[in-house]
């Protein structure tokens, strides 16, 4: 158990992930989306800035390719033939990216600025939160992607549980990414620069999530667990004294430098090492973030 300001951090009794205790309500969360992380100063301090997307294009578009060849390889069938929902959309940029490829592309998001720069972009996107998973005239999809989600909700296990029974099909493909915290190489940064759980921030994020208890979270919604990716360690930088919290300048260089990392790979045809190496840091529940993809079973 963690205190955090106002706020205990609490392992849930059936999955292990930490939960915010107590929960803000539903208004206040619902708030903080419509109004503020897309719109103020916060999005400055994550990736959710139209700005950074467009800006790091090449690099998003490396990973949603990733992305849709897995799907292809789950699903075996070609994206032309499948439908995807992104709960969560945001500015768009992977329904649009998958859209090129073929894919019939769908979805929602609380953030009204986001939603319209999605539909001046031609996607067939609403302005809608999580309460609203019939948005679609209760529509089964292929794909179902949560990107950066499930990390915000109160109530994971409750919207989970509404994927699975009526939202995606039977055999569908839920890609789930969220913050990999309390890792080892984040908890280490964190004494070794005596500084508290800067991760730890409620109202943004009420639940923290490992490999494992993400894992044992979708198995408890009657999911079959596939693959576990994770993303660059972005602790090794605190760890090898750049201290990026503190310094935005330093920030941005050290995110220029992974972004580099995985484009050069590319360049040089190597995007099945890159895979690799992000499935083994999976494995060692390292990584800034874990993307993990499961079926309806």
């Amino acid at each position: 158990m963690k205190q955090e300001n106002n706020f205990t951090l609490k392992p849930h009794p059936d999955y292990g992930f930490l939960q915010v205790t107590p929960m803000p309500t539903t208004a206040e969360i619902d708030q903080f989306y419509a109004n503020e992380f897309y719109s103020n100063d916060y999005k400055n301090f994550n990736n959710s800035s139209l700005e950074v997307q467009l800006i790091d294009k090449e690099f998003w578009e490396g990973t949603w390719n990733d992305q849709a060849k897995i799907i292809e390889s789950q699903l075996g069938v070609s994206m032309d033939e499948i439908e995807i929902l992104d709960v969560g959309c945001g500015w768009g940029q992977a329904l649009s990216y998958f859209k090129q490829l073929g894919a019939s592309c769908y979805g929602f998001d609380p953030a009204k600025e986001a939603v319209e720069y999605g539909i001046s972009q031609g996607l067939n996107v609403k302005h809608c939160g999580v309460e609203s998973m019939n948005a679609f005239n209760n529509k089964q999809f292929d794909v179902v992607m949560l990107n950066n989600v499930l990390e915000h909700l109160a109530d994971p296990v409750k919207i989970l549980t509404e994927i699975r029974s009526k939202v995606l099909k039977q055999g569908g493909l839920l890609i789930i990414t969220v913050p990999n915290d309390f890792n080892t190489l984040q908890v280490t940064a964190q004494k070794l620069l005596n500084m508290q759980q800067w991760w730890v921030s409620p109202p943004a994020h009420l639940n923290y999530f490992s490999r494992a208890s993400l894992q044992s979270l979708l198995a408890g919604c009657h999911f079959q667990n596939e693959l576990a990716i994770a993303s660059f360690p972005l602790e090794m930088f605190l760890l090898m004294g750049d201290n990026y919290l503190n310094n935005r300048n330093i920030g941005k260089a050290c995110h220029q430098r992974r972004v580099q990392f995985e484009l050069n790979l590319r360049k040089l045809g190597e995007e099945q090492t890159l895979q690799q190496f992000y499935r083994s840091l999976a494995d060692a529940n390292l990584g800034r973030q874990i993307t993990c993809y499961a079926k309806a079973i």
